[in-house]
């Protein structure tokens, strides 16, 4: 449907063609709501009208009705179900297509904000002086406040040679800062694995979960058996999540037999992902903490309820749903919340997050990780054991 007959000069018969355009595009997405809420719906009508013929300065009609969408959408009090304007759909549906650069970082949220919890060395973004714990306050001069983890980062991607502005809160700076930086390929390791010092402990840590996740997950298990460890210690702290078959074929190493995450649809058609039983076979402890967030729950739940291994650290973040992205016309898109996830024991996590089974507060200075150093002293008694 075009709307471009509309003008904000055209007479009064234009806009209130406009009005009736849009009455009917509400009335399709209200269906048999309209009866009860047509006084609000009225209000709407009159809204638009008033806004056309009266506000001081012209406004387009696609502008209003983005506004429209975006409404319909804040509406539903979802931070993860957003309306995105073409500009930004196009920048989403880019990252997947192909390969793409980036800069180098692991965000989170923290306090609510968007926060890096990682520059790896070397990159574009430790280059440019970007540092753990910087709030990443804009993006290209637009406010990130508002955006969900994954539409933030999926922003940050681009195309490698292209130049992105970051505005960073920085703990001890008077105001905020500006980086012009240029992505690049990045190919930064999703997992890293290697035998802790005078043990025969192995030690991996997942900053988050990509495509390239589970390959590299079975070369780390593989070198690791290799130098004959008894015991692994997965570290998925900090990790904001990713993809969800990631994480699905990751806890197939580690989860006996049987479902590893139910996928719970409103309308039924819910989903069971499942292990086959082939696992590692070696002692497990898994460090988890409020960073830990999306497909790492998925991973530390199928742990937990399994009783594959023990969870060491404090509570997840709790983000146990699952969004769906719809294009629209025009260039736009919706990302909308579809499912919810569940664990083995049909458990919901969403905003409540998973207890560990042993709870360790890290040090406020970090100058010792004290999560990490309860979880080698716990293996070291299963290994006796």
């Amino acid at each position: 449907m075009k709307y471009s007959n509309f003008e904000v000069k055209s007479g009064r018969g234009k806009w209130f063609k406009y009005i009736a355009v849009l009455a009917i595009t509400i009335v399709l997405i209200t269906g048999g709501l309209l009866a009860v809420n047509y006084k609000n719906f009225g209000n709407l009508v009159k809204v638009v009208a008033l806004v056309k013929s009266q506000y001081l300065y012209p406004v387009e009609s696609t502008r209003l009705l983005d506004g429209a969408m975006k409404g319909i959408v804040n509406a539903l009090d979802d931070p993860y179900s957003v309306y995105l304007e073409p500009k930004t759909f196009s920048q989403l549906q880019e990252q997947i297509r192909g390969s793409f650069g980036g800069l180098g970082i692991l965000v989170g949220v923290k306090e609510e904000r968007l926060t890096v919890v990682r520059a790896y060395a070397g990159t574009p973004a430790a280059k440019a002086g970007i540092t753990a714990g910087d709030v990443i306050a804009g993006i290209n001069g637009s406010d990130a406040g508002g955006l969900d983890l994954e539409t933030a980062i999926s922003l940050m991607r681009g195309p490698v040679g292209s130049t992105i502005n970051l505005t960073v809160d920085r703990r001890g700076e008077p105001g905020p800062l500006h980086f012009n930086i240029i992505r690049e390929e990045i190919n930064v390791p999703t997992v890293e694995g290697r035998l802790l010092p005078d043990s025969n402990i192995g030690y991996i840590v997942i900053g988050q979960f990509t495509e390239r996740t589970a390959g590299e997950m079975k070369e780390a298990l593989a070198t690791l058996q290799g130098k004959l460890v008894k015991g692994i210690i997965l570290d998925i702290r900090d990790n904001p999540g990713g993809d969800l078959a990631a994480a699905v074929n990751v806890a197939k190493n580690f989860v006996p037999k049987g479902p590893i995450v139910y996928i719970d649809y409103r309308t039924g058609r819910d989903q069971e992902l499942s292990a086959n039983g082939q696992t590692f076979g070696a002692p497990l402890v898994v460090l988890i903490n409020g960073g830990s967030a999306s497909a790492s729950e998925i991973l530390a739940g199928a742990i937990k309820d399994t009783g594959a291994g023990t969870l060491v650290g404090a509570k997840t973040f709790g983000k146990g749903i699952v969004q769906t992205l719809f294009p629209l016309d025009n260039g736009a898109g919706l990302k909308l919340t579809t499912a919810r996830y569940l664990t083995p024991n049909k458990n919901d996590i969403h905003q409540k997050g998973i207890e560990p089974d042993i709870p360790v507060q890290q040090a406020e200075d970090r100058a010792r990780d004290v999560q990490l150093e309860r979880a080698v002293e716990l293996m070291k008694h299963k290994i006796a054991g």
